[in-house]
């Protein structure tokens, strides 16, 4: 699993370190919560049985101070994902729905479950693990769990560990919500010229536009930018993708492996590209609140 934190203030340290030590122990208690739950539901599977989650592992659920979204990527292009692992998905779907109906005021489950290139993308750039890259397009299959500045990520799921899911989404939720994780500072975005000029042309109207407008605005950004990204590097996948499925049918194991690691390179090229462009835009977003908060106090 993959956590993104803030950083901390140097004068932090002794409330830093007390939080820290408060939430090791809720995370031993909780681990040892549910771990005992999870013999429970774990019981049921391999009895055959419909699994029910045990009504205690939703009780923090309830619980939750602060809004989660679950972002759920299921990218599974035809032929490249197995009739199983389709099946398997569609039970992630059903289980999701069930840690929307603990909380529905504060779990809100958005679901990305096309093979379309912008899903792909979004899902790469969220750090998800690609796989099936030897059969094609590659395949997507994880979670990201978001709460305001804090996020973590299930990068891929795995049918073969799908009896411990439930927590390890509890765990990852009350994570991200946790009210004693720090959070950060408000950042200072130098507004360059070459930076106001791209917000401008993206939103000639800073006064009038809401953060949220803009926030859309600056998401449709992204998905455009990730399909120019795709349509870019498509052909090179393409080809090294080709290139993994013929050395597998007559090469050398010395030439299969070279191009599988030319494909894991070129594969790595279009993340790299597009966590560029999610940096960048969430940069812009940060200057534009600036932009509009200047443009307010000079009424």
């Amino acid at each position: 699993m993959n956590s993104s934190t803030p950083n901390d203030s140097p004068g932090r340290g002794r409330s830093i370190w007390g939080g820290a030590l408060m939430a090791a122990v809720v995370a031993f208690l909780l681990g040892a919560f549910l771990a005992t739950a999870w013999f429970e539901y774990g019981a049921a599977l391999l009895s055959g049985r419909q699994a029910e989650l045990p009504a205690d592992v939703f009780e923090p659920l309830r619980q939750l101070q602060a809004p989660v979204q679950i972002r759920f990527y299921s990218v599974l292009p035809a032929g490249n994902a197995s009739p199983a692992l389709q099946e398997f998905s569609r039970r992630v779907e059903h289980l999701l729905s069930e840690f929307q109906n603990a909380n529905t005021a504060k779990i809100k489950i958005v679901p990305l479950i096309s093979p379309a290139p912008t899903n792909a993308a979004a899902a790469a750039a969220e750090g998800l693990q690609a796989f099936n890259l030897n059969k094609g397009e590659g395949c997507f299959l994880g979670l990201s769990i978001v709460s305001g500045t804090r996020k973590e990520t299930l990068p891929r799921l795995d049918p073969a560990w799908e009896d411990a899911l439930p927590f390890d989404l509890t765990r990852a939720i009350l994570s991200v919500t946790a009210s004693g994780a720090p959070v950060a500072a408000p950042t200072t975005v130098a507004l360059t010229p070459s930076i106001t000029n791209e917000i401008l042309r993206l939103i000639p109207d800073v006064r009038s536009t809401s953060v949220g407008d803009a926030d859309r605005i600056f998401h449709g950004e992204f998905l455009r930018q990730c399909g120019v990204v795709g349509a870019e590097m498509e052909s090179q996948i393409n080809a090294a993708a080709q290139a993994v499925i013929r050395a597998q049918n007559g090469g050398s194991p010395a030439e299969l492996e070279a191009a599988r690691k030319h494909l894991a390179e070129v594969q790595m090229q279009q993340t790299e590209k597009l966590r560029e462009i999610a940096a960048h835009l969430q940069l812009q977003l940060a200057a534009f609140q600036e932009m509009k908060a200047a443009a307010t106090h000079s009424r």
